[in-house]
């Protein structure tokens, strides 16, 4: 598909881990000179009034095309992106390659979706021992599941899951930097590193701002 006349506006956050996600797309198909970035705050505790009009959810990310229409959710944003233009395809066609590629897509998103209630849970004045267990559980349960998959991610061609995977790692970096998984996951630590090497991800880092 020929990319779109005009500037796609995007409601965009440095620190939201789904953007960033977007973002690594928009580099690694060579569309940046088309988006508008539109800086927007959202959170549980915050309501962007400007965005609802545009996204009744509130939530980011959330693209506007050139003739006005709306896309929303990072899957559906990434998957629109991923049919413009010439680049590498990052979402494999309809087959057994597509289904593996979304589930590594559903475990990276995830981790992303419980790293981001255990860091609105940790902001709150009075927190839950209950509930900061269980993401300490789900952590764990996490990082050796990924260090299974990689020899997965190395054998298969750079996808959609791999861009999920290799953000959920980096937005746990960003908010417990202090936090020493790689020890434990010494083949997921070395893959890691490379997806980090990636120009598209270095041009998306997260800057807490």
């Amino acid at each position: 598909m020929p990319a779109p006349q005009g500037t796609m506006q995007l409601h965009w956050s440095s620190r939201s881990p789904f953007v960033r996600k977007v973002m690594v797309c928009v580099h690694e198909r060579g569309l940046e000179g088309l988006i508008e970035r539109i800086p927007t705050v959202v959170a549980l505790t915050r309501v962007e009034h400007g965005l609802l009009p545009r996204n009744p959810l509130g939530r980011i990310p959330t693209l506007v095309r050139p003739d006005g229409s709306v896309l929303f959710d990072s899957v559906v944003i990434c998957e629109y992106l991923d049919g413009l233009g010439d680049a590498p395809r990052l979402f494999p066609e309809a087959g057994p390659a597509r289904i593996e590629a979304l589930q590594r897509h559903a475990l990276g998103t995830g981790f992303m979706e419980m790293l981001l209630l255990w860091r609105g849970e940790s902001l709150r004045e009075v927190r839950s021992p209950i509930v900061i267990e269980g993401f300490e559980l789900k952590r764990e349960a996490v990082l050796p599941a990924l260090e299974a998959l990689v020899p997965t991610l190395e054998a298969t061609p750079y996808d959609i899951g791999h861009v999920a995977i290799g953000c959920s790692l980096s937005y746990l970096d960003f908010r417990w930097g202090e936090y020493d998984w790689r020890a434990a996951q010494p083949r997921l630590a070395a893959w890691h590193a490379g997806f980090s090497a990636r120009p598209a991800v270095q041009a998306t880092a997260h800057i807490d701002a």
